[in-house]
């Protein structure tokens, strides 16, 4: 079963999965705090590189299975056209109402 990003605890949080699943870059950098960093598998990557790559170039989408933390832990199967789909882990810290740091890897 998914969790409609719509239903999603935080706002910040659901922002970005929405964003993602439009595909709409501009949504996407709206739900991020200035200066926003991430990492992928344990490692920091720039942040832009890697949406245009594992996102926007790629058709990414999450479909969440589970929320925990107040929403700021998914586990979600993630797809794109590169990797095809796989399960993984989002951890989000929130600041002032944006995403200001997000970490992914597989569940």
């Amino acid at each position: 079963m998914t969790i409609p990003a719509d239903q999603l605890s935080d706002p910040a949080v659901r922002a970005f999965v929405a964003a993602v699943n439009a595909g709409d870059q501009r949504a996407f950098y709206a739900a991020l705090a200035p200066g926003a960093t991430m990492s992928d598998d344990g490692s920091d990557r720039d942040l832009r590189q890697w949406a245009e790559r594992e996102i926007f170039s790629a058709n990414g989408h999450m479909d969440v299975e589970s929320q925990q933390a107040d929403g700021l832990a998914l586990v979600a199967r993630y797809r794109n056209d590169t990797w095809g789909e796989m399960r993984t882990a989002w951890r989000f810290v929130v600041e002032d109402g944006k995403v200001g740091r997000f970490e992914t890897g597989q569940a």
